[in-house]
This record gives structure tokens, sequence and C-alpha cells, in this order.
């Protein structure tokens, strides 16, 4: 398939064989994504490379959560290649694997104006958070409350508290999370009320997804982990109306960068039962 800018340019399907080359593309724009991390990417969705004789010089990658909704990533375009089309060929690639779906995805400035062309619309911000030299305060515990570790056993639980903060059905996601990540849960009067992941990622280790009823247990939730991985290298993706943004600061998690959220058709349906803080990944959502 010939992207009109170039008619020796093509795509093709992203196999295993092309995650070194990916990684070297996602390096070159500063997106630490380790091998590993792309594999994982590539096992829950699938992707499509553009490549000259010169090698891989365009990625995009997609993911089907229900029948309902997917969402978009790694669309990256090699420096000397770019101002093409080559994105947005890319990109509506991963449009039609995806179908009717609603698609989510998060924009960085660069790629604002062709999402928006394409018919994205603004529904909110990501804040990335991260650093090593972080304080971390002790957890403020309501009566009835306690934080403890994540069970096999809370698979169920964890992709409905999932679903209801995000709108996706994403329980295979999640499980192949949790074989990596350790997990903890906020009970409440012996009642599942969230949850948070604490995983290997690019540059050291990410906390999230972070869902939970509220803000003190976001709090909650994060400050665990935090004060269980001192002076480990973390990162957190936080929603910017999530009230975290300057509390994270204030710990000595930095202010990195930011993304917006957009979508193409109807928002995933979310519910009141549960609220996500800080998402999975940029890709992921």
């Amino acid at each position: 398939m010939n992207t009109g800018a170039d008619a020796a340019l093509g795509l093709r399907d992203m196999t295993a064989d092309d995650l070194d080359a990916v990684s070297a593309l996602s390096r070159a724009v500063r997106w630490p994504h380790r091998l590993e991390d792309l594999a994982l990417m590539l096992q829950m969705g699938e992707g499509a490379v553009a490549e000259d004789s010169t090698g891989l010089v365009g990625t995009a990658m997609c993911w089907r959560h229900g029948e309902d909704v997917g969402t978009l990533g790694m669309v990256i375009v090699r420096e000397d290649r770019r101002r093409q089309g080559l994105g947005r060929a890319l990109t509506q690639e991963m449009m039609r694997r995806l179908g009717p779906r609603s698609i989510q995805l998060n924009a960085t400035q660069e790629g604002l104006s062709l999402y928006e062309a394409l018919g994205f619309a603004p529904i909110g911000r990501i804040r990335q958070h991260q650093g090593s030299a972080f304080t971390a305060p002790m957890p403020r515990l309501r009566k009835g409350e306690r934080v403890r570790p994540m069970a096999l056993s809370d698979g169920a639980v964890v992709a409905a508290l999932d679903r209801a903060a995000s709108g996706m059905v994403r329980s295979e996601l999640l499980d192949a999370l949790r074989e990596q990540a350790q997990g903890v849960i906020l009970d409440r009067a012996g009642e599942a009320s969230g949850f948070a992941l604490f995983r290997r990622f690019g540059h050291g280790y990410v906390v999230g997804p972070v869902v939970a009823p509220d803000r003190e247990g976001a709090r909650t939730l994060i400050t665990h982990w935090l004060g269980s991985q001192a002076g480990k290298f973390i990162r957190l993706d936080v929603t910017a109306d999530s009230g975290l943004s300057d509390w994270l600061t204030e710990l000595g998690l930095e202010p990195v960068g930011e993304v917006v959220t957009m979508v193409r058709g109807r928002p995933p349906k979310r519910s009141d039962a549960a609220v996500t803080f800080a998402i999975i990944s940029h890709s992921f959502g």
C-alpha cells in the first residue's frame, strides 16, 4: 500500500522483528520505550510500519478495547520524512483497522493539527510527572480503609473498576499488565474501591493505572508505592483535572510534559463509581 507521498514508500504490518527499529525511532523522539514495553504493546494490539530503501521511517499502533472503543498511538515519523503526508497515512490506516469504534488518543503539540483535521476533538489533558528524589508522606487512611496486596482472584474486580473509570473493556490488557506488575487494592469497609499498579517502564518504573473513588483514595494508593520504592525513578501520567499535579510537584515528582487527550466519535461512557487519576500509558490510555 503506497502513501501517495512517495511511490517507493510502502506500509506493511508491524512484526516482532521490527521492534529494534521501532525502538530506535521512539528514542529519536525521546519516547523511552524499552523493547519489553514495545513487545507488550504489539502483543496486545497491532501496528503498521512505513519503510523505504533506508529502513523503517514511520510507525503507528492501535488497540481494541471491546466493540465500541479503540486507542491509537505510537505515531512516529522519522525527521527527514516529515511533512510528506506519512503521519496522516499511518494514522488513517489505524483508523481503518479500528473500524466504527470511537477512537481515543493522546496527542503531542506536534500532532494536534493532524488529528484535528482527521476529526478528533480534545476532551482532556494528561500531565507527566517523574523523578527519583521525592518524599513519601504517610498514607492517611480513613476508618475502615486499608491498602492490601492485589491477589490473582482480583482480576474481575480490577477489570470492573477500570471499565467504570475508563469506559473501556480492557480485561485482557489488565491481566497482561498484572503479570508484569505489582498491584494493590484500596479496600473500604471490606469492598475493593480502587487499585494501582507498579511496573517497569521506560527509564524506570511507572505507577499506573491509578483508579479510585476520590482524590484522597488516589493519594493513598500513590503514596503506598512512593513510600515503598524510595530512590527509584518513577513516572506518573495523571489527568489534568485529577487535582494531583501540584501535590506530586511538591513531593518532588516534577512535571515534564503534557499531552492532549482526543477522541473521534463518542467519548467512552464512564461511571461515577470510579475515576482514573493516572493512566496506563499515553498509548493505552
